[in-house]
């Protein structure tokens, strides 16, 4: 019988299983699916009563949802152009893919542009304004992972084309979504620095910032 999530009931190659250190007859896909099953778990688990052995919650983590890995030190990382390194493939393009949508969101609510082919500007999706975004970030050096490849690219742009992930290409942004979604009220800045690296400035033609604080 294939292994399943023990919470989602997911299996490969839908989602990569990974088994608590200390417990490896109980996989999870993700830490949301562990946090979800740890009180039944830890009644069974035979480590249940040593609190120590709970999941591991690293409140600088950051975000506490969303993606696959969160990581700490997110505007040391920002400021050292590392940001997007040593991450996921799919939580690069998630990241992406957000900092883009929200860039266009924040372009046209302070200053009203938007690009003809972009969601604001009458287009049926964000494809065309994305893939101009994403070749401009391949032009700042070592801003993207060095695995990325023009494979890694159509990866992503599908993932932004596909209707049942929150970075749909269709549907338009806003900060208070991505606060929701990635349930922290920085994670906005994050993805806008993240998009001043990209374009050498902010929205209103501001010089992009060192530090977002």
């Amino acid at each position: 019988m294939a292994r399943t999530c023990t919470t989602c009931r997911k299996s490969p190659p839908e989602v990569t299983l990974k088994n608590r250190a200390k417990c490896s007859a109980t996989p999870y896909c993700s830490r949301d699916c562990q946090k979800a099953d740890w009180k039944a778990h830890k009644k069974v688990c035979g480590q249940g009563d040593n609190s120590a052995d709970s999941p591991a919650v690293d409140e600088n983590l950051t975000p506490p949802k969303g993606l696959q890995q969160p990581i700490t030190a997110p505007f040391t990382r920002l400021d050292n152009t590392t940001y997007l390194h040593d991450r996921p493939e799919t939580d690069v393009y998630r990241l992406l893919l957000d900092a883009y949508r929200l860039r266009v969101e924040d372009d046209y609510s302070m200053d009203g542009d938007a690009d003809e082919d972009s969601l604001y500007g009458g287009a049926p999706s964000g494809l065309n304004g994305f893939r101009r975004f994403l070749r401009l970030a391949g032009s700042r050096p070592v801003l993207l992972p060095p695995w990325w490849e023009a494979e890694k690219q159509g990866e992503c742009e599908r993932l932004g084309m596909d209707s049942l992930q929150f970075q749909d290409l269709r549907c338009a942004v806003e900060k208070s979504d991505i606060i929701e979604h990635y349930g922290d009220p920085r994670f906005p800045m994050q993805l806008r620095m993240l998009a001043e690296a990209v374009y050498g400035r902010g929205p209103g033609d501001r010089t992009a910032r060192r530090c977002g604080r």
